[in-house]
């Protein structure tokens, strides 16, 4: 080779590299704002334990949409309801992927989980099923006295606890109530006691596997870790997954020796596991064991502890505001004058103050604060920004619904808002998606609309209530407890006294 070839062959080389240089510095430059990020760890220590409001905090200075990098992973954050719009309706398509964190490859889930699978013909196969098989109108419709059997057993053991006075934990005794909900409508035995810590292992894993996915994990910001999972989350998620997913697969087992030994069997129990057998007995290609095992777990997991700490989050508010209370009270008195039982599914659409209070709860209090999370699946240009493939995207559904733009006097507790304006959380308002939006929204949200009425009205309609030890509801704490979900960091403690 000549020297001029040489130098030819270098200048081509380094016109390459500076080629490369600028184009990455012009991408990044349009990146949406946010703080700098130092070497290696980006911006985590802009992060505190409580990440929603760090989050907001940022979002004040840089803007409703926000870029930052977390450890190795660029992240935007969206907080506010235009950007949300963007990004969940304009652009759902190309946000509808998923930012997997390490802990959802305990037992393969992020193989066959419907929330983490990408958004193709495996994940639209298993929405459907979950539509028609779980939450369709239809089958709710003919499930409502099942949900109120549970309710009412809630009462009752309420109604012994009355006897000595003895203070209940909410969020426990309607984590019980709603995993027993899960529990019949699925596969028609009940998973838990309210007067018994025997018999709770499939609580105990659900549990378990709640508080390891909502501990920070290193192996998320640094995925070079992930072979060595350095906290021993998955390694200890496993022990419970197996655990609950063995619990399931004797279920399943159970019910098809039963199928199998009675050639009259005609769907007894008619159950969710009836009907999704009879789907795989169809063809099994629709919808394998595994799909069906998976999918029964992840209806668990995320069913159970994002119900209870709402309700005991709108418990706590309206002990707090007791004119509430007493406002929420005397409609359902004056709508119950004449009927008896608990309050049913069908009496919902005609009690505006409790709706309004439900809503207003998860303004303050959405159960998920970031939403889960989202993924660019390419690059798309929003508001003359770049947002990156492969990008984790972040909602701040709690930045919104405290944002002093959108709501008056937004941090009270003022379910009267919602009588004024016709806004719902079926996402299409999006000041207030705390279930969501777009092809991601929750499919259980009307499942959880109905039982969050019927619980916490039915609660306050039989029940007045005191807080343990004669606390002053000035003093009680309202620390929340970043993780999964976002319930109380003290549980509430509150005595019942029958009216």
């Amino acid at each position: 080779m000549d020297y001029s070839t040489f130098v030819l062959l270098i200048s081509a080389l380094f016109t390459l590299i500076y080629a490369l240089i600028t184009t990455s510095s012009r991408r990044k430059s349009r990146l949406p704002p946010g703080p700098y990020p130092f070497p290696i760890i980006g911006s985590l220590l802009k992060l505190s334990d409580k990440p929603h409001r760090s989050l907001a905090t940022l979002s004040s200075r840089y803007g409703p949409l926000m870029s930052l990098k977390l450890g190795s992973r660029t992240t935007i954050v969206v907080s506010s309801p235009d950007v949300a719009k963007e990004f969940f309706h304009t652009h759902d398509i190309s946000f509808s992927g998923r930012s997997i964190p390490d802990v959802a490859r305990i037992v393969d889930h992020d193989q066959y989980s419907l929330a983490w699978l990408p958004t193709g013909d495996q994940w639209r196969r298993l929405r459907r099923i979950t539509r028609e098989y779980f939450f369709s109108v239809q089958r709710l419709d003919g499930s409502a006295l099942l949900r109120e059997e549970k309710v009412q057993e809630l009462l009752d053991h309420v109604d012994r606890c009355c006897t000595n006075g003895k203070a209940i934990n909410i969020g426990a005794v309607v984590f019980t109530t709603t995993l027993n909900v899960l529990s019949k409508y699925m596969f028609s035995v009940d998973f838990s006691q309210y007067d018994t810590v025997s018999s709770q292992e499939f609580k105990e894993a659900v549990m378990s596997l709640l508080e390891i996915a909502g501990k920070p994990n290193l192996a998320d910001f640094f995925p070079i870790l992930k072979p060595l999972d350095p906290q021993g989350l998955v390694r200890r998620g496993n022990a419970y997954g197996k655990k609950l997913l063995a619990i399931i697969d004797r279920i399943i087992d159970q019910r098809l020796q039963s199928r199998l030994n009675s050639s009259s069997y005609d769907g007894v129990n008619n159950d969710v596991l009836d009907s999704l057998l009879d789907l795989t007995d169809k063809e099994e290609s629709i919808f394998s064991r595994d799909e069906m095992r998976h999918l029964f777990y992840v209806l668990f997991i995320a069913g159970t502890d994002t119900t209870s700490s709402t309700l005991e989050w709108a418990m706590t508010e309206l002990l707090r505001n007791r004119e509430k209370m007493e406002m929420t009270r005397s409609e359902i008195n004056k709508f119950m004058k004449n009927k008896k039982g608990i309050v049913q599914e069908t009496y919902i659409s005609q009690l505006p103050y409790l709706q309004a209070v439900i809503k207003e709860t998860l303004r303050l209090h959405p159960p998920i604060p970031l939403l889960v999370p989202h993924q660019a699946i390419q690059e798309v240009q929003v508001n003359s920004f770049i947002v990156p493939k492969n990008a984790q995207i972040l909602c701040n559904v709690w930045a919104m619904g405290r944002d002093h733009n959108i709501w008056s006097d937004s941090e009270t507790f003022m379910p009267e808002r919602f009588l004024e304006v016709k806004i719902d959380y079926k996402g299409q308002d999006y000041e207030f998606i705390p279930f969501g939006a777009g092809r991601r929204i929750c499919p259980g949200l009307n499942i959880a609309h109905r039982m969050l009425h019927i619980m916490l009205g039915s609660l306050i309609h039989k029940f007045e209530w005191k807080l343990e030890g004669d606390v002053r509801v000035e003093d009680m704490d309202m620390e929340e407890k970043f993780g999964l979900t976002l319930p109380r960091k003290i549980p509430l403690m509150a005595i019942p006294i029958k009216l």
